[in-house]
């Protein structure tokens, strides 16, 4: 493992580029101070290959080539208008104040996810009715915490707890939305995509 070259985009404005973020031998700062509008961000690294220090996305596309596994900092960016394509699991998104520095900058709205597979991502204290997210296999948990009790009543496939609301792995009190994938929570929890779809089509707080 050599040394990684670190890409700082910070301090400007673009509109109406390319970007390539694909080398994995480049650390990519975005930000601070950087607005991209009309953009469209290639992705095809790690998520440890990309940190984001409040940047501000407007009508930016997203082509995530190179799935993108747990990663929190978009919670840093603010996205407005922004289109993702690919695969993000364990990704969150949107204004989470408890989550470290940079939060102040986190906000999400008017966004669309149908062309992108999501799994076990979250929105964070931010309105989700403004958000476009993937239809079945996919499907969204809205206002989670709120709906806990609810959602956790029902005898879910294979011991699958859709929100947890205490201990130290519950999710966040900000948790506004969660998408799963259903075949790949189905293979992690040893059912079906049909067992999970009908516990999901009973609820009317699913998006799917």
């Amino acid at each position: 493992m050599g040394w990684l070259e670190n890409v700082l985009i910070e301090d400007r404005e673009i509109a109406n580029e390319r970007l390539e973020l694909t080398d994995k031998n480049s650390l990519y700062f975005l930000g601070p101070n950087l607005s991209l509008r009309n953009c469209t961000v290639t992705l095809k690294v790690s998520a440890r290959n990309l940190i984001i220090v409040g940047a501000r996305f407007i009508d930016c596309t997203f082509e995530v080539k190179q799935e993108l596994k747990n990663h929190q900092q978009w919670v840093k960016a603010s996205l407005k208008g922004c289109r993702f394509k690919g695969r993000l699991t364990g990704c969150d998104f949107g204004h989470w104040p408890d989550y470290g520095t940079g939060w102040e900058h986190g906000a999400i709205e008017d966004c669309d996810f149908t062309e992108a597979r999501l799994d076990g991502c979250r929105i964070m204290g931010s309105d989700p009715a403004t958000i476009r997210f993937p239809k079945w296999p996919c499907f969204t948990l809205l206002d989670p915490i709120g709906r806990a009790r609810e959602l956790n009543s029902v005898q879910w496939p294979g011991g699958f707890r859709p929100i947890i609301v205490e201990g130290q792995y519950r999710d966040p009190p900000c948790t506004m939305a969660v998408t799963f994938y259903a075949p790949s929570l189905a293979k992690r929890r040893e059912t079906s995509e049909e067992a999970l779809r009908v516990v999901v089509e009973q609820f009317d707080c699913i998006v799917y």
